[in-house]
């Protein structure tokens, strides 16, 4: 089930355009944890730690880079905002905060200046 929504994430690779659900940024973030966890085992494992950074995880972390901004500027999208909210974590501690508040928000139902709402398909 959330596979897919990380699957689909990824097909969107670099897509900065257009609006994401809750559902598909959500997936994709417990996808990406999950894998960055295992993957932290496994360097751990093999002893391929650089300092605190694991190999594994460090050269997934740079594969999915692209995928996981375009999910993020479009899950910001899909409630009305622009991509470039996504700078407010450049602010320490508080803009993580600010910025994960969008990110739970319901997006805007129907079309806003972003595209149609990706709801309306799965209706």
């Amino acid at each position: 089930m959330g596979w897919d929504w990380y699957l689909q994430a990824l097909k969107k690779y670099a897509v900065f355009s257009g609006r994401a659900r809750r559902k598909e940024y959500w997936f994709f973030v417990l996808w990406y944890l999950i894998i960055t966890i295992l993957l932290g085992i496994l360097d751990g494992m093999l002893g391929l730690r650089i300092g605190q950074a694991g190999v594994l995880q460090t050269l997934y972390a740079l594969a999915v880079l692209i995928p996981s901004l375009a999910v993020t500027v479009r899950r910001l999208h899909d409630t009305g905002r622009t991509g470039w909210w996504l700078l407010i974590v450049l602010i320490p501690f508080i803009g993580f905060i600010v910025l994960l508040v969008p990110m739970c928000l319901e997006g805007e139902p129907g079309e806003n200046k972003y595209g149609a709402s990706p709801k309306a398909g799965a209706a």
